[in-house]
């Protein structure tokens, strides 16, 4: 164990000593200045718009021990709590926003304490501004009466405003918006609003004005930017009127009530006048002229009406006391005054539900006569309708309603006090319509508002309509189609059109008429509207099948509507199908088709669509015939003359066949006609010449008349030539070219015109064919001068020129080789062509084309071989 020492007191007294003599100093802080950021706050300054969280300052101090110190922060009690301090760093944040506005001033207290000993500070922290506040008007709003013969230039208001910051964010200048279309202007630092120099205020073209003044602060920091902030406000300028306008009342017309237990002196009712000038109103005078017979009195200053007498005293159930209302001028003179009538009546007590009246007393049925459709707005002046109850105050006041199809009428007043004038009023003219309903109906409704009893009443208002002419006839349809038959008899009915017209009488009558260009061969009943042909119409759709006209409905006042009429006559079939000829005469190539055809002048298919038949043929079983085209070929194992020899004996390629063209009409029309055929095999040469022979074969006439035209040609030719050979030798003094000229003719004539084309040679089949030779020869100068270029000379034989024109009655044959056109064979061909055999046909053409042309030759005087 060890030793323990106990202490004495001697021990004990000598430590107490030794720790007096050690004894602690107290910490304190660095004072760094007023702008100093560490020490103890004194003399600390901080913008109001330092953001929450900033570090401000840093609290600084030492322990003259050297032992490490702590900071605090101690507010009063009741104080906000704007900063925080880090103890051990002394960091100060701020933590609460400033707002210099509200306090420029936080005093807090600072310590700082070693452990031992603390020692604390009080400071006072000032709160600088900032340009935050935005400028304020005070004493809104502003309203300014000014007169209007107010002279301008003058000032008329002073606005004011304050900003709350310092400096120049609490500076403030004056502008307003609009200056240009402002009456008003401002001085930009006292805030007074002025007239405008030459402008003047008129209360009759603008009563009041809104003038929108700018208030704006000098600007200043805020947050490390300048800003400038400013506020606007209306001032409303009203316009002062000036007396000229005489006082009016309100509320008229004015009843008023004096029931049995009212006491005598009690007031009735009140009269109100107002000044017209309502600007700046006189004030009004009131005094009864007339009618009150020593019962009833006045107010001078408020138009209230008192009964003097006790009811009981009163004489006359109805009194009507004539009210004057006089402006009185602040001079104390009468300028100008109206009156009114006001009509007081004696009553018991509400025991009386309101009452409709007529011109003759109490009514409960009230009857008018008018024209439909009267303007909307227009007052029912026929109506003498007066709704009284004879109760008063409350009692007496009451609705009025109009019970019956909606929106046709209103009526007024909707409340009434008393007694009023019941004006029934149109709102829709349209539904007042005489072809809807001849009689409207309603039921005038009046029931009281506030009393417990809800009294009313009710009157029937019957109003019977007159018609007018108020409607066009109008058609059932906008337009009418019809059919007839061509075949119909003149005053066949077409088609019935009907026009309604709903007006009664004569306005309702309807006549009909019809009109344009297609109406020509139509009529109409005047009344009946129904449209039928002319008697001595004919109708005919191959001429016209389609007719368009107008029908009018007019009424007898000349209000009218038109439709269309649109007639389509049908075809009949009453046309049989037609061929050119009844005898056709054709030559067929073997191996091409011959084509007849009939035309029928029907309008419409099936009537007009013609189909072919052959109905006799001899021999038979040779042909066949397309029923649509019309197009005649030989059966096909026929495919030469040989096979056409075996099938008859007289070697004759020449067939008879009767064909029929009959339409699909019903009942169907038909004509037959004999075509004979020439049938022959297709020639050996070809080219225009052949071509042309063949294409001619079965007109004679049309070779003959080309043959003289060419023929012509070339004699007008050799007539020009030789004319200007003989003007030219004339004028030449030489006499040796004529001789020359009349050697030089000895060859053969160039002029001459061979007819080697005509000459046929001997075909090898049963077809006989065209032989051409084509000659042409050089034609030279007739008189041989030298100084005459040769004149090239045309060709011998032709190119056959196009069909020459021909009498009207057909078409000419195409020009194809070898197939013969279909068509049917125009009318002026000869029909009295004989039946010839198959090598005499074409001899016999040869022999007349010759002699035709040989006649030609001599009537022109020119040489022929």
């Amino acid at each position: 164990m060890k030793h323990v020492r106990r202490l004495t007191p001697s021990l004990f007294l000598s430590l107490v000593h030794v720790c007096l003599v050690q004894a602690n100093y107290a910490p304190y802080f660095f004072d760094n200045g007023a702008r100093s950021t560490n020490g103890n706050m004194a003399l600390f300054s901080l913008s109001e718009d330092t953001p929450v969280g900033t570090h401000v300052y840093t609290l600084n101090g030492t322990d003259p021990e050297g032992d490490p110190v702590t900071y605090g922060l101690v507010y009063e009690a009741g104080s906000r709590r704007y900063f925080s301090v880090d103890k051990n760093l002394g960091n100060v944040t701020l933590i609460e926003e400033l707002d210099r506005e509200k306090e420029d001033e936080i005093e807090v207290i600072v310590s700082i304490s070693d452990g031992l000993s603390t020692v604390s500070e009080k400071v006072r922290i000032l709160v600088m501004d900032a340009n935050d506040e935005s400028p304020e008007f005070i004493n809104t709003p502003y309203i300014v009466q000014v007169p209007e013969n107010t002279p301008s230039g003058s000032s008329i208001f002073k606005i004011e405003a304050v900003d709350k910051d310092t400096g120049s964010g609490g500076s403030i200048t004056y502008f307003l918006q609009n200056i240009h279309a402002n009456k008003f202007t401002i001085d930009r630092h006292s805030g007074v609003l002025r007239i405008k120099t030459g402008v003047t205020l008129d209360y009759e073209k603008s009563r009041t004005h809104f003038v929108v003044v700018v208030a704006k602060d000098g600007g200043g920091k805020l947050r490390g930017d300048n800003k400038v902030f400013s506020a606007t406000t209306t001032v409303t300028v009203n316009v002062e009127d000036v007396q000229d306008t005489p006082p009016m009342f309100i509320g008229t017309p004015y009843y008023g009530y004096v029931y049995e237990d009212t006491l005598a002196g009690s007031e009735v009712l009140t009269v109100v006048a107002l000044d017209g000038d309502r600007g700046k109103p006189n004030s009004i005078h009131y005094c009864i002229v007339n009618g009150d017979e020593g019962s009833f009195g006045i107010s001078n200053t408020t138009g209230a009406i008192s009964v003097i007498k006790s009811p009981n005293q009163l004489k006359k159930e109805v009194y009507e006391l004539k009210v004057q209302a006089s402006e009185v001028s602040q001079e104390g003179d009468v300028s100008v005054y109206a009156f009114a009538v006001v009509t007081i009546r004696v009553v018991d007590l509400n025991n009386h539900p309101p009452t409709f009246y007529g011109e003759n007393g109490p009514q409960n049925r009230f009857e008018l006569t008018m024209y439909e459709h009267p303007p909307e707005g227009e007052i029912l002046r026929g109506l003498k309708i007066t709704v009284n109850d004879s109760d008063q105050g409350a009692n007496a006041k009451f609705n009025l309603r109009l019970v019956g199809p909606g929106g046709i009428f209103r009526v007024v007043p909707q409340t009434v006090l008393n007694e009023a004038q019941v004006t029934i009023i149109v709102e829709n003219s349209a539904a007042i319509d005489y072809e809807k309903s001849k009689v409207l109906t309603f039921k005038l409704l009046a029931i009281e508002v506030n009393t417990p009893e809800k009294f009313s009443s009710t009157a029937d208002v019957v109003i019977r309509l007159l018609d007018t002419n108020d409607n066009v006839p109008k058609f059932t349809s906008d337009y009418y189609i019809a059919r007839i038959p061509e075949n119909s008899p003149g005053g066949s009915n077409v088609v019935a059109v009907t026009a309604t017209d709903p007006d009664s009488g004569l306005w309702g009558e309807v006549k009909y008429s019809i009109y344009g260009t297609g109406a020509d061969l139509f009529l109409i009943h005047p009344s009946t509207g129904i449209i039928y042909t002319q008697p001595w119409a004919v109708l005919d759709a191959e001429v016209n099948s389609k007719y368009n006209f107008y029908v009018k409905a007019e009424d007898t006042d000349g209000k009218y509507s038109l439709a269309e009429v649109f007639i389509t006559v049908l075809d009949v079939n009453d046309h049989s199908p037609e061929f050119n000829e009844n005898i056709q005469e054709k030559t067929m190539i073997i191996g091409s088709p011959v084509k007849i055809e009939a035309i029928d002048q029907d309008a419409e298919e099936p009537n007009n669509i013609v189909d072919y038949s052959i109905m006799q043929a001899d021999p038979a079983n040779v042909f066949d015939i397309d029923q649509s085209t019309g197009e005649i070929k030989l059966k096909s194992y026929i495919r030469s003359l040989d096979i056409i020899h075996n099938i008859t004996k007289n070697k004759d390629c020449i067939w008879s066949l009767v064909v029929q063209a009959k339409d699909r009409g019903s009942p169907s029309f038909s004509t037959t006609a004999v075509l004979k055929i020439d049938i022959t095999e297709e020639t050996l040469h070809k080219g225009p010449m052949a071509a042309f022979l063949m294409q001619t074969k079965d007109n004679p006439m049309k070779a003959l008349g080309v043959l003289a035209g060419v023929m012509g040609i070339m004699v007008l030719i050799t007539i020009m030539i030789s004319t200007a050979m003989f003007w030219r030798n004339k004028r030449s003094n030489k006499i040796t070219p004529v001789r020359r000229i009349i050697r030089k003719r000895q060859s053969p004539q160039p002029r001459a015109v061979r007819m080697e084309w005509l000459k046929f040679k001997r075909p090898s089949n049963a077809a006989e064919k065209f032989v051409v030779e084509d000659d042409a020869k050089s034609l030279q100068n007739e008189n041989s001068n030298n100084n005459i270029q040769v004149v090239p000379v045309p060709p011998t034989a032709p190119v056959p020129p196009p069909p020459p024109a021909l009498s009207p009655g057909g078409d000419a044959p195409g020009w194809r080789v070898p197939t013969v056109s279909g068509s049917i064979t125009p009318k002026f061909i000869n029909k009295q062509l004989k039946k010839r055999g198959h090598g005499s046909a074409h001899n016999a053409l040869v022999s007349e084309l010759k002699m035709k042309f040989e006649k030609r030759n001599a009537a022109i005087g020119e040489p022929h071989i």
